[in-house]
């Protein structure tokens, strides 16, 4: 264009030609014209270009021959931009398809609504959980249950919730926890809930079970002994009310009474113990928290457990980590559960030739306190380890089989967990965590 200019002009100006700067003229207005056509495609193909990508639509193409060998190269790049694109959204699309499909058949119901009740999303096992066909809004499920609208509308983030709901023919425990999303400035409510009740009960017919199988073998200890005496001095008594003579007593069947008696009233005196034992396990009081360093708590019962771990020539060590870690609890029933962790691992180590028990506290990696007990005694039996907070059960000849059920007991007031661990021959872990 710069060339045909110049020619025109110096055809203008040294030549007196009309003809050949018009036809010179002619050309450089065509040239302009195609020159804006090019540059009117270029701004196309680079708004078809940017639309698609906008709109998410990638099946488009572009011509990548016969416009010059860096259109071609333009063009090619925006063909493989599109196919970067769709290549992404197919994966997007393949893997938001999979975790709908989760959501969907997954056997625990999910809701996402907002905190006016506005559902966003509803998976099958919640309609079903409902008895309904769709949910627009929480608030629609008043008929159900009132109590459970109002727990998942003032639920909090990281909260468990317990809503039991009694229905005509069935009655749920559903146990609903929450977390909080943050979608294009909507604040969303995640909720997971789980008709716990047939759990439930299954738990609770099987600790009633363990808890008979305890009482039953206890009392028949005690009633056996009892109903086969009481049977012979019925027998050996006969003989005197009847007045026969060979019945008659003497110095060695009045003694063989009193001892049955005495054996009668042992058995009776230790069953009605066993039955105030049975009682206490129900008269826990209720913790009186307030805010108090661990160290402390470690203190007190190292204190109180100086003597008799002196007597035992047993090595006490103990770790907290930070030392500075602080919690809320009833400082005094910790106590007793640490003097009775502390007293079992006594008791394990009765054979063990470099005694020690050691008491750590840290942070676990949940952030959570916790607390463990470890001793390097004989450990507990695979088998038994599983029954050892059963109520009256015990593997030791004198134990009574309430500390660490009480223990367990204090700890769920808490809130917390206990739980063991143990390798024969190798030692005991009992770890507390609030």
């Amino acid at each position: 264009m710069v060339a045909s200019i110049f020619l025109f002009v110096y055809t203008i100006l040294q030549y007196s030609y009309h003809i050949t700067p018009f036809l010179i003229g002619l050309f450089i207005i065509i040239q302009i014209i195609l020159l804006f056509k090019y540059i009117d495609k270029i701004n196309r193909d680079l708004t078809t270009f940017l639309e698609s990508i906008r709109f998410s639509e990638f099946s488009l193409t572009f011509q990548t021959r016969g416009l010059g060998s860096s259109f071609d190269d333009l063009n090619k790049a925006f063909n493989n931009v599109i196919n970067d694109f769709q290549k992404v959204r197919s994966e997007k699309e393949e893997h938001f398809q999979y975790l709908q499909s989760i959501v969907q058949n997954i056997d625990v119901s999910i809701l996402a609504y907002q905190r006016d009740g506005t559902v966003e999303m509803v998976n099958k096992a919640a309609k079903k959980l409902f008895q309904v066909s769709s949910l627009r809004n929480i608030h629609s499920l008043k008929t159900l249950s009132s109590e459970l609208v109002t727990t998942l509308i003032e639920i909090k983030p990281g909260e468990n919730k317990l809503v039991r709901i009694q229905e005509q023919d069935d009655l749920l425990q559903l146990a609903i926890f929450a977390t909080e999303l943050k979608i294009h400035n909507k604040e969303i409510i995640l909720s997971t809930i789980k008709n716990i009740q047939n759990m439930l009960e299954e738990q609770e017919t099987e600790a009633w079970q363990k808890l008979i199988r305890v009482l039953t073998h206890e009392i028949m200890n005690s009633i056996t002994p009892i109903a086969s005496l009481s049977s012979t001095l019925d027998m050996m008594l006969k003989g005197i009310v009847t007045g026969e003579e060979d019945q008659l007593l003497d110095s060695e069947s009045v003694i063989e009474i009193q001892q049955a008696l005495q054996t009668i009233n042992k058995r009776s005196t230790g069953l009605l113990h066993f039955v105030n034992t049975y009682r206490n396990l129900t008269r826990i009081p209720k913790p009186n928290f307030k805010i108090f360093p661990v160290k402390d708590l470690i203190g007190n019962v190292q204190l109180l457990m100086e003597e008799e771990l002196r007597q035992n020539e047993i090595s006490f060590v103990t770790s907290v980590v930070p030392p500075d870690i602080e919690f809320s609890a009833d400082e005094q029933l910790l106590e007793q559960v640490l003097i009775n962790m502390v007293k079992n691992a006594i008791q394990a180590l009765g054979s063990q030739s470099d005694p020690e028990i050691m008491i750590k506290a840290f942070i676990n990696k949940r952030g959570r306190v916790t607390i463990q007990v470890i001793d390097n005694g004989q450990g507990i039996l695979s088998d038994v380890i599983d029954k050892i907070f059963i109520p009256f059960f015990t593997t030791k000849p004198k134990g009574s089989g309430i500390g660490l059920s009480l223990s367990r007991q204090i700890m769920r007031l808490h809130g917390g967990t206990i739980s063991a661990g143990s390798e024969p021959d190798i030692g005991t872990t009992f770890t507390l965590t609030f």
